[in-house]
């Protein structure tokens, strides 16, 4: 593990205004509920729970939300990004949170809703939080890549653990070390956020009934899809897409 770095925590939601800020340090910021905008320099990103940014150090960037939300917000001295292993990190600064991240975060937001927590546990939670997030994505050399490609092309297919294993030639046993090694996740959990995903790009963008949504996202039914948004994103298909709209986007 890299030396631990200089780091404040603090918990913060965001209202509709966009607040523009710039600032020597890097932060993480990583919803815990709700839903988050982020302008990172002209890129933009939704983050919620699955979801969170890295804004490097001196980066312009401005945050919004439309609804409830709050989120855990690192700050991160810049210099732990100047070499080493999490330099990487500043290359894609929005990140799908894995189980392992998504653990450690809800962890933290935890301790910080009950009271502040004492700065020797921050300092050792975000190195290993940094660690993990370095960890979940697909290595170029990924016997996964090909296959994680094809079911991001069509999610809604009828996906199986053995499908998977038969796609990526690899046997069902080999398949699930696969992604715990290269995502520190399940076959099946890496399914259904990419599964997730593609509802809430349909959602926001176009006007196709949630029931339509649902199957063509691989979901048995409207209501699978909404157990699913609750357990992971605590909204509703209905509640996320109202919130769109209200955000500005237009179904086509």
């Amino acid at each position: 593990m890299t030396t631990q770095p200089s780091c404040d925590l603090h918990l913060r939601s965001y209202d509709r205004i966009h607040w523009g800020d710039r600032h020597e340090y890097a932060q993480l910021v990583l919803p815990l509920h709700g839903e988050v905008l982020l302008d990172i320099e002209e890129r933009c990103g939704r983050l919620d729970p699955l979801h969170g940014a890295l804004v490097a150090p001196g980066a312009w960037h401005a945050q919004s939300s439309q609804a409830a939300n709050g989120s855990l917000i690192v700050d991160v001295d810049g210099a732990a990004f100047h070499s080493g292993p999490w330099q990487q990190l500043l290359e894609r600064p929005f990140v799908t949170l894995g189980p392992a991240a998504r653990k450690l975060v809800e962890f933290m937001g935890l301790m910080a809703g009950e009271n502040a927590p004492p700065r020797a546990m921050v300092q050792g939670w975000v190195p290993l939080l940094l660690d993990t997030l370095g960890l979940d994505a697909p290595r170029a050399t990924s016997r996964l890549a090909a296959l994680l490609a094809r079911i991001e092309a069509a999610p809604g297919q009828a996906w199986s653990t053995e499908s998977m294993a038969r796609a990526a030639n690899l046997s069902v046993s080999r398949l699930h070390a696969r992604f715990r090694e290269e995502l520190d996740s399940t076959p099946h959990a890496w399914l259904l956020t990419c599964r997730l995903d593609r509802a809430r790009e349909l959602l926001a963008g176009s006007a196709r009934s949630v029931a339509d949504i649902a199957l063509a996202c691989g979901f048995a039914d409207q209501a699978g899809l909404t157990r699913a948004m609750r357990r992971a994103l605590d909204t509703t298909p209905a509640a996320y897409r109202r919130a769109s709209c209200e955000n500005g986007t237009k179904p086509q």
